[in-house]
């Protein structure tokens, strides 16, 4: 596994120029992956189609739906009680369902996370691996400044280009696939580069 800077560009071209650019700028041809995502939610990992089995912030609707159709239905019935001289005696019934009913709606939203995941944007996504070089190594003291003259070039030359997005991972490129890139991992945002 290596360090990998990337960037997401709009149209192919776009990528195809960032990737000329990055091996002009010393980066080795096999270690630069260039392909496009999908949108979140269209990559197909089950049958049925979409990403995740249950969508992220929503792993705790099944206990606010229980809570809120529990008070709803109290409330509901209560009301019905209260409604018994006009409604009859499906009053109190008819309240509890309804109350139940739209008690769990409300449960079910209270209890959705608001706080979304960070997901990258659709389109081309340009990417490299960052080798230790040999021009960058001999001009440098240290493994530590290498890695971070490396990741400063190729952020630049992305940057350069109106490349968006830029993020930080850890991976493998061979022969040009970004061979364990996973689009459901939180993308690790470059400071001051997310547009």
């Amino acid at each position: 596994m290596g360090s990998i800077i990337a960037a997401r560009f709009e149209l192919q071209d776009e990528a195809a120029r960032a990737v000329n650019a990055l091996v002009d700028a010393g980066f080795a041809r096999e270690r630069i992956s260039s392909f496009f995502v999908n949108p979140a939610g269209q990559h197909d990992r089950f049958a049925v189609g979409g990403d995740r089995d249950k969508s992220p912030g929503a792993e705790e609707t099944d206990k606010g739906a229980a809570a809120g159709v529990a008070a709803g239905a109290g409330a509901g019935a209560v009301a019905g009680v209260a409604a018994a001289p006009v409604a009859g005696p499906l009053g109190p019934v008819l309240g509890g369902l309804v109350g139940g009913h739209l008690g769990g709606l409300v449960g079910s939203l209270s209890a959705t996370d608001d706080d979304p995941v960070p997901r990258r944007v659709a389109g081309m996504l340009v990417a490299v691996q960052l080798d230790e070089s040999a021009d960058v190594a001999d001009s440098v003291d240290s493994a530590d400044a290498a890695d971070f003259a490396l990741e400063q070039r190729a952020m630049k030359v992305l940057q350069d280009l109106q490349g968006t997005d830029l993020e930080r991972a850890e991976g493998q490129i061979r022969d040009g696939d970004w061979i364990d890139f996973d689009p459901l991992i939180a993308p690790q945002w470059v400071q001051g580069s997310v547009g």
